[in-house]
């Protein structure tokens, strides 16, 4: 079983996103993406009850329909988005200047780093705006970790932080190949961030921002909780000096959520007005968020 902690995180990543990469670039159909997606939210499940890092947080909390209307709404909207590349690359009045002729997986890791930098400043930024902190609100409405309700965010909030992210690509050009893998391996990254597998990755944790790291973000505290805002790697942290590298091993069941909001609404459709309510503006957390733990 030790070895299975040890593992799990670096195989899922390498093992789905490797095969997305392979698929893809072979000139196979995207359209089976969707399947090996479906694949690593089943091996996310089941490896979550084979070692789970809190079991409670493996139990039903009847929030089912909740989480699958926002993978599908969310999903569903990067997908558009990247079909659409094309046409938007189309609007850019210079010919691409993406390195086209690195190799597939350097030029996948190059798109990575770039999305990583936009959304994570957007996810930063969330937390100091208010109009931005309404909408960003729901993804931290959850009361447990598991990683299938890695897609739980307000649509609004998605379409901003994946329109900031993708801005490089399209400025740059990028090829729509290796978007699509690009965007796969978000996917698949949120999962792993939000994991309730109790994998121990050693000194990966200070580089790759997975759930070890993740779980101090989710805190329901406006200072414990306002840190490690990396979607892929950590180095956009140590820059913004909000990096936190304790363990997170005391974060537990009663730990999470939003610090005076034990009220926030939990079903798909109350989720997605309550940004829109005169109440949340009153509770809103963001400007008190001035002191940054470092």
């Amino acid at each position: 079983m030790s070895l299975f902690r040890t593992l799990y995180a670096p195989v899922y990543f390498l093992g789905f996103v490797g095969a997305a990469a392979v698929l893809v670039s072979s000139g196979g159909s995207p359209i089976w993406l969707i399947a090996l997606f479906a694949l690593a939210i089943v091996t996310s499940l089941v490896s979550e009850r084979v070692a789970p890092f809190e079991p409670v947080w493996n139990r039903s909390h009847g929030h089912a329909r909740r989480d699958i209307a926002h993978a599908l709404v969310n999903e569903g909207s990067i997908l558009v988005l990247v079909l659409l590349l094309p046409f938007f690359a189309s609007l850019v009045p210079w010919s691409p200047l993406w390195p086209s002729l690195l190799p597939f997986w350097a030029e996948l890791a190059l798109a990575i780093i770039l999305l990583d930098a936009g959304i994570s400043l957007t996810h930063y930024a969330s937390h100091r705006i208010p109009l931005l902190w309404r909408f960003h609100a729901v993804h931290h409405s959850v009361r447990r970790m598991y990683g299938f309700n890695c897609l739980l965010k307000h649509p609004i909030h998605q379409l901003i932080e994946i329109s900031v992210g993708t801005l490089p690509w399209l400025l740059l050009g990028i090829p729509q190949d290796v978007a699509i893998v690009g965007s796969f391996a978000v996917a698949i990254q949120l999962q792993l961030q939000h994991s309730n597998v109790d994998m121990r990755v050693g000194p990966l944790a200070l580089l790759w921002a997975i759930a070890p790291v993740h779980r101090h973000h989710h805190l329901a505290s406006e200072t414990e909780g306002d840190v490690n805002f990396g979607l892929f790697l950590t180095i956009w942290d140590v820059m913004l000096g909000t990096a936190q590298f304790r363990s997170s091993a005391q974060i537990r069941a009663s730990s999470l959520g939003i610090a005076g909001r034990s009220d926030y609404p939990e079903t798909y459709l109350a989720q997605l007005v309550e940004p829109f309510t005169a109440e949340l503006a009153a509770t809103d957390p963001a400007p008190q968020r001035s002191g940054v733990r470092r």
